[in-house]
């Protein structure tokens, strides 16, 4: 009854609604209804005239996407009669012909989570799935999701929905709605379906999707995402994008693969240099490279023998090669009085700093006013001369710096090295130990002249060289897990007798040499020398270098992790959770996992008592995590900055070097602000790291306003030295490499990270957690480990046989078109340069002219170019 007096409501306000309609509206209107008469007709002949018209008026109108269709407006009302109808019918076509239409009228009048559009659907005459227009379409797929969960749930077979899937796949990727049919893919978890589906006109787009989708997908789907695209790139013999998932998922087969499955030379070529950027140990073999000569000229490139080259190449063409002094970096004289007068107090001091400054400054360039001056009027030479102005362990510094500056030209560095091993000092022999492996940094050779010089000197009495050696060979062969090295270096770990300095060097060398490896071996030295460790040790602050180097051989590599953490619950409960939180941070590193941040600001939140140290490896940790894509590293610096506000003092320490490693070599504003603040805190610690961190975000960017702060700052602390220290090193990392280098560790537009890189700013980080004792300490020489970051910030466009080429390119923002129609502009902004030209953060370059195609799709570090066959000189 109540029904009925629906009904009559329903009719007035129908009747109301009908004066308003349009004459051609009422006409469809009462056509519509005739026809839904017609469809109970008994009559079959009559039936099937007006299924067909009612067809014929739905598909010929789905008008605009924003308005329900004209039809199925007009048939809501009618859509229960017709259900009951339906389910009267016998089985015959006409029933299936209404349950296509029913389908149909289910899109705008099925109640929430009824399916009755999917039900239908199965239950109607199949057909073209495409001719009822894309809502349609969408509406089911998202049925088919729900539908699937449940049928799984409760173990039914799915074969029909299945060949739905079928269909629907196939007119997304028809219709350019690649990111759909992933989607829906995804929520059946038939992902390899795609691959027969794709084709050369949508593989791009679709796996521009898939990868950038992987960032947010919970593991394993993540690694099975990155796998289909490598497959699909595979399949188009889009092969550089191909090698970056195969470095992304770190599967070395995947590398073979993509090196087997092509045979053309400069594209091989172009494979290592993306491999010698990526700074990981490959050895070609017969299959990879059959010709001898080719061979040993792709090996070169990935031992990166060419860095060198290319980046002083860069600095002539950018007209930077004269040396410049630390004091062109400090500009004094722009500063008032007191600055200037405050500089001659504690010398050597002052000295170590500019030590440092010069060596960051003119990096790389084989050049400078301290360390390589030729010896005109004496006959040491004035090298000699500044060596001798540091101090002790401040000479180990000097003569390391003097690695830095011949970085990665290894023939001249050794030859320059030379003249300190043979001096009686130990601190200097321990510098051009470390120096040796300062200029090995990221260059192969098979003639290991790094281990060959150094491999003797780990043993020797005094500790200050054993540290150069093992520290040296640490930076040398990052991530070549090198078993004679493990030969050599494990036994130290398990020396009773060696001081804790040396076995806290040996773990963190032994972590880099294995970086990303699990290598159980290395994992077992450490652990029984964090065992065999006195108490007393243990509270020492080089003893937090142990767990560190055991987080390394994990880094990134999430679950692998776990058998070594519980491992980690039975330690010394001085350093238990220290460890703990070493470990986490390190195997999470890069991967952006939401948990693993919410698990570490956890740890965080707790207000402990001052002898508590673990927090500080969290804080670090949810930076580690978090840098792996843009949201949540934006994320991660509000949590920070609420850090700051309610932490307890050995969190605010770390807050500023966790902000420093999130915007790494890219300075964005409000950090830049928070920092400055953070700069001026009561207590030192905060402001130290604070300083280093100015000079982390700023690193190699030469940026005007982060030197004006530090400036600003350097005329603040005249009279604290270790502060105004600080701020020297600071003041020489951003004008880093003279503005061509950068720390970040991503490359290829932010889709691969380098695990050498991030371990070397890791360790620097920890370092800086104890100010006092290692940077202001005795232990500065720890700041060179931010070598194993540095890298050109350049485009290099070469020929085929790595001669440079000077072609004009578009550099402006990087803009995300992931998932966007047609096809969108990759840069906004953009200035046109002839290379070699230097790419800011965030940049993004394109070729501007039509002669080259380059041989990779990612314009960075050295691109290969080849002649365009289609290209004509008259048309332009």
């Amino acid at each position: 009854m109540a029904k009925d007096s629906n009904d009559t409501k329903k009719n007035k306000k129908d009747e109301k609604r009908d004066e308003d309609l349009s004459e051609e509206d009422l006409a469809l209107k009462q056509q519509l209804e005739l026809y839904v008469e017609r469809v109970q007709d008994a009559d079959p002949n009559l039936q099937k005239v007006a299924l067909e018209s009612m067809r014929q008026e739905i598909r010929t109108s789905t008008s605009s996407m924003t308005s329900v269709p004209k039809p199925l407006k007009f048939l809501r009302p009618h859509y229960g009669t017709l259900k009951a109808f339906y389910e009267t019918m016998g089985g015959s076509d006409l029933k299936k012909y209404l349950a296509d239409i029913l389908s149909v009228l289910a899109l705008t009048m099925s109640a929430e989570g009824e399916r009755e559009s999917l039900k239908y659907r199965l239950e109607g005459s199949g057909g073209d799935i495409g001719s009822w227009g894309h809502e349609y379409v969408r509406n089911l797929a998202g049925e088919i999701s729900q539908e699937y969960a449940k049928r799984q749930s409760e173990e039914v077979p799915i074969e029909d929905l299945m060949e739905l899937v079928q269909q629907i796949v196939a007119f997304h990727m028809k219709h350019n709605a690649e990111p759909e049919a992933v989607d829906l893919l995804m929520e059946v978890e038939d992902l390899d379906l795609l691959i027969e589906h794709v084709d050369s006109t949508n593989f791009r787009r679709t796996c521009l999707y898939l990868t950038s989708s992987a960032r947010y997908l919970p593991g394993p789907d993540d690694m099975l995402v990155l796998d289909i695209a490598y497959m699909i790139y595979l399949k188009f013999e889009e092969y550089p994008n191909a090698l970056q998932i195969a470095l992304f998922l770190d599967n070395m087969q995947y590398v073979k693969q993509v090196f087997t499955s092509c045979d053309d030379l400069p594209r091989k070529k172009q494979f290592c240099y993306i491999l010698a950027r990526h700074g990981i140990t490959f050895e070609l073999d017969e299959e990879m490279a059959a010709n001898d000569d080719d061979r040993e000229a792709l090996q070169d490139i990935i031992n990166n023998t060419k860095l060198s080259e290319g980046y002083l190449t860069l600095a002539r063409d950018i007209e930077v090669m004269e040396p410049k002094s630390p004091e062109d970096i400090y500009k004094a004289h722009l500063l008032d009085g007191r600055a200037s007068a405050g500089a001659t107090v504690d010398s050597a001091r002052q000295n170590l700093a500019a030590t440092f400054v010069n060596a960051f400054v003119n990096a790389g360039f084989g050049q400078d006013k301290l360390m390589t001056v030729p010896s005109d009027n004496s006959s040491s030479g004035s090298s000699a001369n500044w060596l001798f102005k540091n101090k002790e362990h401040g000479k180990t510094s000097a003569a390391a710096s003097l690695g830095m500056i011949l970085l990665w030209d290894v023939d001249s560095g050794l030859a320059q090295m030379d003249k300190y091993f043979h001096v009686s000092d130990s601190h200097v022999s321990a510098g051009a130990l470390l120096g040796v492996g300062i200029v090995n940094c990221g260059i192969k050779n098979d003639c290991d002249p790094a281990l060959a010089l150094l491999g003797e000197y780990i043993d020797k009495e005094d500790p200050s060289i054993r540290i150069g050696a093992i520290m040296g060979l640490g930076i040398a062969y990052a991530g070549a897990q090198n078993e004679q090295l493990r030969s050599k270096l494990a036994p130290i770990l398990n020396d009773a007798k060696a001081p804790l300095d040396v076995v806290a060097f040996t773990a963190i060398s032994l972590g880099l040499i294995y970086v990303g490896s699990c290598n159980e071996e290395v994992a077992q030295a450490i652990i029984f020398a964090l065992m065999d460790r006195s108490e007393s040790e243990l509270t020492e602050p080089l003893s937090r270098l142990l767990p560190l180097g055991l987080g390394l051989l994990y880094l990134g590599k999430q679950e692998s992790v776990e058998a070594t953490a519980e491992v980690s619950k039975t330690f010394n409960e001085k350093i238990r959770k220290y460890c703990d939180m070493t470990l986490l941070s390190c195997a999470y590193a890069g991967t952006g996992n939401v948990l693993k941040v919410q698990n570490l600001l956890g740890h965080c939140s707790q207000h402990l008592d001052k002898g508590e140290t673990h927090q500080g490896p969290a804080v670090l940790g949810i930076a580690m995590v978090a840098m792996a894509e843009e949201l949540g590293l934006e994320m991660a610096i509000r949590s920070l900055e609420h850090l700051l506000q309610y932490g307890e003092q050995n969190i605010r320490r770390a807050v500023p070097l966790a902000l420093g490693l999130l915007c790494i070599s890219n300075p964005k504003v409000n950090v830049m602000d928070t920092l400055s603040r953070l700069s001026h805190d009561t207590d030192s610690e905060v402001a130290m790291a604070a300083v280093m961190s100015l000079g982390l975000i700023g690193a190699g960017t030469n940026n005007a306003r982060i030197a004006g702060m530090l400036r600003n700052l350097s005329s603040y602390y005249y009279k604290d030295a270790s502060l105004l220290f600080c701020v020297r090193i600071a003041q020489g990392l951003v004008h880093m490499g003279k503005g061509l280098l950068t720390l970040n560790p991503f490359h290829s537009e932010r889709f691969l990270l380098s695990p050498t890189a991030l371990a070397g700013i890791t360790i620097m980080l920890h370092a800086c957690l104890d100010m006092k004792t290692v940077v202001v300490g005795k232990y500065h020489y720890m700041l060179y480990f931010l070598v194993l970051a540095m890298q050109p910030r350049m485009l290099m466009t070469v020929d085929e046989n790595n001669k440079p080429l000077s072609v004009p390119v578009r550099v402006g923002q990087a803009v995300d078109v992931v998932g966007q129609a047609g096809r969108p502009k990759t840069i906004t902004g953009f200035q046109t340069h002839t290379t070699p030209v230097l790419l800011a953060a965030g940049d993004r370059a394109e070729l501007a002219t039509e002669k080259y195609i380059p041989l990779s799709p990612i314009l960075e570090g050295f691109v290969i170019l080849k002649e365009n066959p289609d290209y004509r000189e008259e048309d332009h």
